[in-house]
């Protein structure tokens, strides 16, 4: 499964990326995000491992994201496994003529199991929304100082 989301942060690029690329700064906008812990590489570069721990209701999860492509401001593209799931995220930011940050975020689930499948199918949107509410929460954090920690 492959869309795109889109959103425009009134905030310039630098500010943008600097908020962005501060693992500290997640918490505030990664909903259900307990705790990080750098695995492998060198963190912030191509190659470099880091798992990610979330807590949604009772129930557990956890992510490795990878880092597959990054050359900033512009571009930030990572991997994330978990059990029956790769993601792909492509992510790309670039400066609006207003002086905002416009960020465009490619996913592409691929299910690695069968319940993942059934979900992926049946429950398209269910992704598609949960992706948006990332960015939605990203720029509420990033202009206004709004953390879901408050939620």
């Amino acid at each position: 499964m492959k869309y795109t989301s889109e959103i425009t942060v009134k905030i310039p690029l630098e500010e943008f990326i600097k908020k962005l690329d501060n693992h500290d700064n997640m918490k505030h906008w990664q909903r259900g995000l307990t705790s990080y812990e750098h695995l492998s590489g060198s963190p912030g570069k191509v190659g470099a491992k880091m798992q990610l721990n979330y807590k949604f209701g009772k129930r557990n999860m956890s992510l490795i994201e990878t880092i597959v492509d990054i050359k900033l401001p512009h571009k930030m593209f990572l991997n994330y496994d978990a059990p029956g799931m790769h993601n792909i995220q492509q992510n790309t930011f670039e400066e609006t003529k207003e002086g905002y940050t416009k960020w465009t975020s490619k996913s592409e689930f691929i299910a690695t199991n069968f319940k993942m499948r059934m979900l992926t199918l049946l429950m398209p949107n269910t992704f598609k929304k949960q992706s948006m509410k990332y960015l939605i929460d990203f720029k509420n954090f990033a202009e206004n100082n709004i953390t879901v920690l408050d939620a």
